[in-house]
């Protein structure tokens, strides 16, 4: 299984997404979006997002269980590939990393504008009105959280359970970001789908802020601004897990994160995390990646060294 994860891992690096061929995530978005027409009706609201999440795992879990075992049925090589491919499929740091990097290659040309378009593609919040030094702390607490979400967590799910329970997860991810929003459409419908995945990314989303640290100290960063940053600040976050990564990369760098955010035309008042000690910048951004990427390295070889000693 290790090899299958690095292979998949080496495959994320080179390749990113695969944008011209079919994405399993992209399926479950198409079903996900199925049971909400379907099922978000207007009674019993809460009901119908047990029955979104419900269906949406067993179907999921079923058709990637079952094509796995075929395929490995027909030639052992062909399951460990299709198996390898699946893995690929549930890691992001590529990707993450590209869209990012599409938001500060914007700024850094001046085109404030397409930045904050190319912004609005990655995180929730009202982006038109965002100044540069937002837009770059905006950026960075995506790519902060979704070091958790696209990197580390489906690692930990690979892992754990294979291909097939990584699937899962992303099913779980999918469903919290299409339905778990808290206004009057999905406060009660995307109630069930955002508390399984508050419970999905618990340990994961600590294990990221922990890799951070370990990654700001190897880096050359402030690995004890970041370890103590976590601590003080991970609680502060109205996310039970957002906080974790999100404050330990505020430490390394010597920014601080979060604040005032307006989200559908509402202001929100967000806590901080970290100390304003340096402006956020370009740099502050590619010292960023380098955590982000060392996180994701130091995830893949311990994970290899658990299977290994198991």
């Amino acid at each position: 299984m290790s090899w299958l994860i690095a292979t998949a891992f080496g495959l994320d690096l080179l390749c990113g997404d695969p944008r011209k061929m079919p994405h399993p995530v992209v399926g479950i978005g198409k079903l996900i979006a199925f049971f909400d027409n379907k099922l978000n009706t207007g009674s019993a609201p809460a009901l119908g997002g047990v029955q979104l999440v419900t269906g949406t795992l067993i179907i999921t879990g079923l058709l990637a269980w079952l094509g796995l075992t075929l395929l490995g049925l027909l030639s052992t090589l062909l399951g460990w590939i299709a198996a390898a491919w699946l893995a690929y499929t549930t890691l992001a740091l590529r990707e993450l990393h590209r869209q990012s990097r599409k938001v500060v290659d914007c700024v850094e040309r001046g085109d404030l504008a397409a930045a904050r378009t190319a912004l609005s593609h990655i995180v929730g919040r009202d982006t038109a009105q965002l100044n540069e030094e937002q837009i770059l702390t905006a950026c960075l607490e995506t790519v902060a959280e979704n070091a958790s979400d696209g990197v580390i967590a489906p690692l930990f799910y690979l892992f754990l359970g294979g291909p097939v329970l990584a699937l899962l997860y992303k099913a779980v991810n999918t469903m919290d970001s299409m339905v778990g929003y808290k206004n009057e459409k999905y406060l009660e419908f995307g109630r069930c789908a955002a508390r399984l995945d508050d419970l999905a990314n618990w340990l994961p989303a600590r294990l990221t802020g922990m890799l951070i640290v370990v990654a700001a100290a190897t880096a050359g960063l402030n690995g004890g601004a970041s370890f103590r940053c976590m601590l003080r600040d991970a609680g502060k976050h109205a996310s039970p897990n957002a906080g974790w990564p999100e404050a330990a990369a505020a430490g390394a760098l010597g920014i601080q994160l979060g604040g005032a955010a307006n989200y559908f035309g509402k202001k929100v008042d967000k806590a901080t995390l970290g100390d304003p000690d340096q402006p956020v910048t370009v740099a502050s951004y590619r010292d960023m990646v380098k955590l982000l990427y060392l996180a994701a390295s130091y995830a893949l070889a311990g994970g290899m060294v658990v299977q290994w000693l198991i």
